[in-house]
């Protein structure tokens, strides 16, 4: 995958918020091997703060556990970095932004979560470069194992691209939610 210059990812962040506001949808992140890359690049559009709720950073395991609900059992059979624990984190990102006071209906959230290895080293024998991308909205789930090359900081800036784009189809596909009454 081709990175994106950081015009081109603006532009995409900048379609993502105006199709979220458009269908009145709220957007939240459960981040771990991106670190807040990815709701930097949300939040860096005007009108961000009409739809992002927010981003939990779940960088160590107990932080997945306690705040995202992934299940210890998920975790320790196919640890941190994998399919099952990205869908959970984008579950457990998508019921704390429907328990808060917020008041948002659960339908009405799309869930992006970020989780793999950007390196320098193999985690849990998983390669340098495997990353996992979930996203849960409007009964939909999905997760998406990429192969990224490159050093640290571009297997990141990679991943940043691949959910940007992966949530920018997926609210193309969706019909718009409900609208409040």
């Amino acid at each position: 995958m081709d990175s994106p210059s950081g015009a081109d990812r603006a532009q995409l962040a900048s379609q993502i918020v105006s199709s979220l506001t458009t269908k009145n949808l709220k957007l939240i992140f459960a981040e771990s091997l991106t670190g807040g890359d990815l709701s930097s690049a949300i939040v860096s559009i005007a009108g961000a703060s009409k739809v992002f709720l927010g981003s939990l950073v779940a960088y160590d395991t107990s932080v997945k556990l306690q705040l995202l609900s992934v299940d210890p059992s998920v975790l320790a059979k196919h640890g941190a970095a994998s399919a099952q624990v990205a869908q959970q984190m984008s579950e457990g990102a998508k019921l704390l932004a429907s328990a808060g006071e917020s008041g948002e209906s659960v339908v009405s959230v799309v869930s992006v979560s970020t989780t793999g290895v950007a390196g320098p080293e193999t985690q849990d024998g998983v390669a340098v470069g495997t990353v996992f991308i979930g996203l849960v909205a409007f009964g939909f789930q999905e997760v998406q194992e990429f192969h990224f090359e490159g050093g640290r900081q571009s297997i990141r800036e990679q991943t940043v691209d691949a959910a940007l784009a992966m949530l920018q189809r997926q609210l193309k596909q969706s019909a718009p939610a409900p609208s409040p009454s």
